[in-house]
């Protein structure tokens, strides 16, 4: 059974960075389309960012193009999401995400597994 575990989220002032990491065990990472998701409070979970399995391939939300990056290192079975300029409207809990169909999608129903969330908050 897959387990994703994430860690790296806090409290950092408006402009500043974070980088969160989210680790998988269970089965071989790199044929999974690995997935960043968050949640602001009151709303609904939101994609952010993917990519493939080989690391080849990114594909971004337009509210964090330029300012995050995905990145995979497949060799320590570890996904990131280093988070650059953050705003507050950027604060939420952030969850990764991995599709084992590599169907590509931007909607959660498109992932099999999910970490329990690592919580951002961005003070003004």
């Amino acid at each position: 059974q897959v387990q994703l575990v994430e860690s790296g989220g806090g409290l950092v002032q408006s402009g500043g960075s974070l980088r969160l990491s989210c680790a998988f065990s269970g089965r071989t990472f790199s044929s999974y389309v690995m997935a960043w998701f968050r949640q602001p409070p009151g709303k609904e979970r939101q994609f952010v960012a993917r990519i493939s399995g080989s690391g080849v391939t990114t594909y971004y939300a337009i509210s964090v193009k330029g300012r995050f990056i995905i990145s995979r290192d497949n060799a320590k079975n570890t996904v990131y999401l280093q988070m650059n300029s953050l705003q507050p409207e950027d604060t939420a809990v952030y969850y990764c995400a991995a599709d084992s169909s590599r169907t590509y999608s931007d909607a959660p129903s498109g992932y099999d597994y999910w970490g329990q969330g690592t919580q951002v908050t961005v003070s003004s």
